[in-house]
């Protein structure tokens, strides 16, 4: 039973925002729960799962929302106008932005995220007070100083291991030399570059829903269609299409006989798929084959239906 006001957490889905949240919960503190769409819908149904069993195992006596924020598009935007090493700061402080108004709505009280000292480039402590000045709010972090180790340990004793292990980490932006010590005048100069409509965009088409909807949500959302093609043979009528981000194509180009090969990087096939020829069937691509199963998902379930995954076979 909650003692405290209520919070809204910042959901990826992996162990760290997942034990962030069960931490609330040991609190007396319920929890809202914001998620960034960056993966489209397998992303999203992987989230919803681990969110509806936080809070059907840990605070059920709740009322709360989970809420869904579409964010390919401002995601394509910075990787579009801002530049390599201040990515992954621009994008944590867009979320908070985002999720500030959200909490306004909600109204909720503080912001929690699974962040923690130096995990990652964009949370070192210069970077974080950096992300922090993004929002008035009181943004809670109480990993801040827990090693991944005993991370992973607390989601298997709470039972969240086996959501969290399932969710590929969906760095959407990567910097090959992150800044570890960003300068805010910098950061601001690069966010001036990016599209004010593509945020509010974002945050007009969220969707707000009670958690207690998740489970009859999850239902509708199985596809019939199958994610592979019903054949792997050569054919004048496929385009293998590389969905990995433009320095990886250029570093290890996909070279198959008998295949029309195009790239197209994940992060612009929400706004650039519509524009191919569509009497062409496209078979996805990407080395570990996660990108591009989460990306076909997304596209037949807003209606494409010459979309597959690449087959092992063809790659072999």
């Amino acid at each position: 039973m909650g003692t405290q006001e209520n919070v809204a957490t910042l959901i990826s889905g992996g162990y760290d925002s997942c034990v962030a949240a069960w931490q609330m919960y040991q609190r007396g503190i319920y929890t809202h729960f914001i998620f960034f769409r960056l993966g489209g819908a397998a992303h999203e149904e992987g989230v919803k799962q681990v969110a509806y069993y936080l809070w059907q195992r840990y605070g059920r006596s709740q009322r709360v929302k989970f809420v869904t924020v579409p964010f390919e598009a401002v995601v394509e935007d910075i990787l579009t106008h801002v530049d390599d090493g201040l990515m992954g700061v621009v994008l944590k402080r867009a979320m908070i932005r985002a999720a500030d108004q959200i909490a306004y709505r909600l109204k909720t009280t503080a912001l929690v995220t699974g962040e923690a000292v130096a995990q990652v480039s964009s949370q070192t402590i210069t970077n974080l007070q950096i992300i922090d000045r993004a929002t008035d709010r009181l943004i809670l972090r109480p990993l801040i100083t827990t090693n991944k180790q005993q991370i992973i340990d607390q989601a298997k004793q709470i039972g969240a291991a086996v959501y969290a292990e399932s969710i590929p980490e969906y760095c959407a932006v990567i910097s090959k030399r992150p800044h570890t010590r960003a300068q805010l005048s910098e950061v601001e100069k690069q966010e001036a570059k990016l599209s004010v409509e593509v945020m509010k965009e974002a945050l007009n088409t969220s969707v707000y829903q009670a958690i207690t909807e998740i489970p009859a949500d999850l239902a509708a959302r199985q596809l019939d269609a199958s994610l592979l093609p019903a054949s792997a043979s050569t054919s004048d009528n496929v385009v293998i299409l590389d969905v990995r981000p433009p320095d990886e194509v250029a570093e290890r180009p996909l070279k198959l006989e008998g295949y029309d090969i195009q790239a197209m990087p994940f992060y612009r096939l929400h706004s650039g798929f519509q524009n191919l020829d569509q009497q062409k069937e496209y078979w996805l691509y990407c080395e570990k084959g996660v990108m591009s199963q989460l990306q076909a998902r997304n596209l037949l379930d807003v209606g494409f239906q010459n979309v597959r995954v690449c087959p092992e076979e063809v790659l072999r």
